[in-house]
């Protein structure tokens, strides 16, 4: 699933392809005016988006990009949150639902990762989908999030703790996103490079000890993909503790 890209020529799922003409955008046009589609709106956002984030991405830079009014637009979204919305719908829909496994412990792990991945290839959507309100909106895609608090309900959890058996997975997926993406920022054009200084150059060996004898190793063990080995221990822990918590009532009823 890494760095895997969505087609842009499709429409949004589940939404016509409406097109709406560029006629009073574009003056000295005679004929015809041209139309603009919802598909060629995604497309010049996500291009927009690629160039400068999505933070700096308005309506009025949008309808430049395509040399159209920006009242054009809203025949197709309301606002931008609509519209980054649409993005990320239409890119969640095109990834394929795997067969997963049996186990609802590997099940959960395995829609994890599938997750991970169609992030890590849009990191910027990763750094939306925090906005409070954005996850309940997500159309098709979530059933993601339905197969996950659906495999912890079936290893034994109560729906309060499969809630929270996701959440906590979707706290450590996208942080672990959103550095990776941080870390690899290019710099801006005309932006001079800086070069980072020696970790833990100036540490106190004596308050320190291990940092300082790791020194710039640390660059390179932080580096490492280790995601999917992360994600094991957590899922386990959370199953572990949801059992304890588990017995823990039955047999507070068996004594009582």
């Amino acid at each position: 699933m890494a760095g895997r890209r969505p087609s842009w020529q499709g429409c949004v799922a589940g939404q016509q392809d409406g097109r709406v003409s560029q006629g009073n955008a574009r003056r000295g046009r005679t004929g015809r005016p041209p139309v603009t589609s919802r598909a060629q709106i995604l497309t010049a956002a996500r291009r927009l988006i690629d160039q400068n984030g999505w933070e700096k991405l308005t309506l009025r830079r949008l309808a430049a990009e395509l040399g159209i009014g920006t009242m054009t637009l809203y025949h197709h979204v309301r606002d931008k949150e609509d519209l980054l919305l649409l993005l990320i719908n239409e890119y969640a829909d095109q990834i394929p639902r795997p067969d997963l496994p049996g186990e609802p412990r590997d099940r959960i792990i395995a829609t994890s990762i599938v997750i991970h991945d169609a992030l890590a290839a849009w990191p910027w959507a990763a750094e939306v989908l925090t906005s409070d309100g954005f996850i309940n909106r997500l159309g098709q895609s979530l059933w993601m999030v339905e197969a996950i608090v659906a495999a912890a309900v079936n290893h034994g959890c109560t729906p309060e703790q499969a809630v929270y058996v996701f959440r906590t997975i979707w706290y450590y997926t996208v942080g672990e996103i959103l550095v990776r993406a941080h870390s690899a920022r290019r710099p801006s054009p005309g932006e001079q490079p800086v070069e980072p200084a020696p970790y833990f150059q100036d540490a106190d060996a004596t308050h320190l000890p291990r940092l300082v004898a790791l020194g710039d190793r640390w660059v390179t063990l932080s580096a490492q993909d280790t995601y999917a080995q992360g994600l094991e221990a957590l899922v386990d822990g959370l199953l572990a503790q949801a059992a304890s918590a588990r017995d823990a009532r039955k047999g507070a009823r068996e004594t009582a």
